[in-house]
Order: C-alpha cells, then sequence, then structure tokens
C-alpha cells in the first residue's frame, strides 16, 4: 500500500512569541521548531497501517530546507522517504494555498491513502486536511479516533460533538488523526541510524497565492496580576464580593 503522511513544521509549544517589524508575522529569530502535535499521530497510523499492511510510507510537508530535521524524525519511527516542498515563505500561506500544493505533489504520487493531523498547533485552522480531499475529489473522513483498513475499503470511528460515530468509505481516502487514536511511538537508537541513508528529496513547491492575507497581528494584553483576598473561612465573603463585583462571573 501506497501511504502519505503530511506533516507541518511549526514553533515549539513553549514559545514565547513576538511580532516581527513587518506587523504582520512573528519574529523568526531564535524560534525552535517541532513537528506539529497532531501530525506524529498521523506519521504513527501511517506507520502502523504500513506494518499490517505492506508498503511504503512517504512525509510530505511544505517548508525550508531545515525542515528536514523534522522529516528524519519522522524516517527514524518507520516512515521510508521524505519530499520537502521548498518555499521560503512557507510560513506565510494560508490553508487553501497549502492544500492546492500539497494536493498537487499528491497527484502525482498517487498514494493510496492520505494522513494528516486533525489540527496544526500553530494555525489552529483544521482545514488543510478536508480541503485535499475536496481537492482530490476522495473520501475523507476526520478527527478519527480508530480504524481499520482492508481490501481497498476502509473503517473509521470519528469524535463528534454528539458522540463517537461509524463511517464506511472507500480507497483512495484523506484521513485526519484525533489524540485518540494512538500513542506515537519514540525512535530508537536503530531506527535513528537508519533514518540518515533513508532519502529525502527537496523540490520547488508550486507558488499559488494566498486567498486570505494577514492584515495586523497583536499580542494579547497582558493578564492583571492576581491578589489573595484573605485566609480559611474569614476570605469567603471577600472572595464572592470580587466574583460578583469585580469579575461579574456571579
Amino acid at each position: 500500500m501506497n501511504i502519505l503522511t503530511c506533516i507541518k513544521r511549526v514553533p515549539t509549544t513553549d514559545l514565547q512569541p513576538a511580532i516581527a517589524a513587518d506587523g504582520t508575522s512573528l519574529e523568526a529569530n531564535g524560534v525552535q521548531y517541532m513537528i506539529s502535535f497532531y501530525d506524529e499521530i498521523a506519521v504513527e497510523e501511517a506507520v502502523r497501517t504500513k506494518e499490517k499492511a505492506g508498503g511504503e510510507v512517504t512525509v510530505l510537508t511544505i517548508g525550508p530546507s531545515e525542515a528536514s530535521k523534522e522529516v528524519r524524525e519522522c524516517l527514524a519511527k518507520g516512515a521510508d522517504k521524505g519530499i520537502i516542498l521548498t518555499d521560503p515563505n512557507w510560513a506565510g500561506r494560508d490553508a487553501l494555498s497549502t492544500a492546492k500544493t500539497l494536493a498537487t505533489k499528491i497527484k502525482e504520487l498517487g498514494p493510496d491513502l492520505v494522513f494528516c493531523g486533525r489540527v496544526a498547533t500553530d494555525r489552529d485552522n483544521a482545514a488543510v486536511g478536508p480541503m485535499l480531499a475536496t481537492l482530490l475529489g476522495w473520501s475523507c473522513v476526520t478527527d478519527v479516533v480508530e480504524l481499520e483498513i482492508a481490501d481497498g475499503k476502509g473503517t473509521a470511528k470519528r469524535e463528534s460533538e454528539q458522540g463517537i460515530e461509524s463511517w464506511s468509505f472507500s480507497l483512495p481516502a484523506v484521513i485526519t488523526c484525533q489524540k485518540d487514536l494512538n500513542e506515537p511511538r519514540y525512535a530508537g537508537l536503530k531506527g535513528i541510524m537508519a533514518a540518515k541513508k533513508k532519502p529525502i528529496e527537496e523540490v520547488p513547491a508550486e507558488a499559488i497565492a494566498n486567498q486570505a492575507t494577514v492584515e495586523r497581528l497583536e499580542l494579547p494584553p497582558p493578564r492583571k496580576e492576581g491578589r489573595i483576598v484573605g485566609e480559611g473561612v474569614a476570605a469567603v465573603p471577600a472572595l464572592i464580593d470580587a466574583l460578583r463585583n469585580e469579575a461579574k462571573v456571579l
């Protein structure tokens, strides 16, 4: 089975952000990067599917050449090869531009199954996976927490506001992965050494204009400093008064 996983290079979640001089982007100097959390789950599910059904796993991303670090991490966990669609302005792409560029490459590669994280931890749009499926004309199941693939078909359970839904679908398909789907493995020494020999291809990304543009970025105002209103039972009246008249939550 030909399996592909889309990943995104995102700033680490402990980043203290700063606005760049242009006012529309984050300051990139000194920023450390990681694989988006849900994309790690997508990589794990792709590798597990390969282990059950055979085939190979390709990791695909849009980003700078430095994204080879994140791609190598995926290769160390069991993926077979990586492709970076290089773009110096990768961080400024909107969801539709990203999906169109990925879809063009996916059509060329012809996988049976594409895995994505349910949402990227930087933009939080949850849009690229469904857009990909629409552009490709494929089946799509989002927020998947349980998956079975066999004989060119699949069954999936997905998390919704109403509860757990069960779906059947045919391949090819796009699956977006929720956190309960699996527990991503750690890369062992053998995998890390093997990843050094696995191929990573770099290809210029297709230039597609954004549909949405960022007008301005602003950091949220700092929180007011907390205060202690008293101790023990004696503090209850003062606490209730503060909640009612200051915070206005009662």
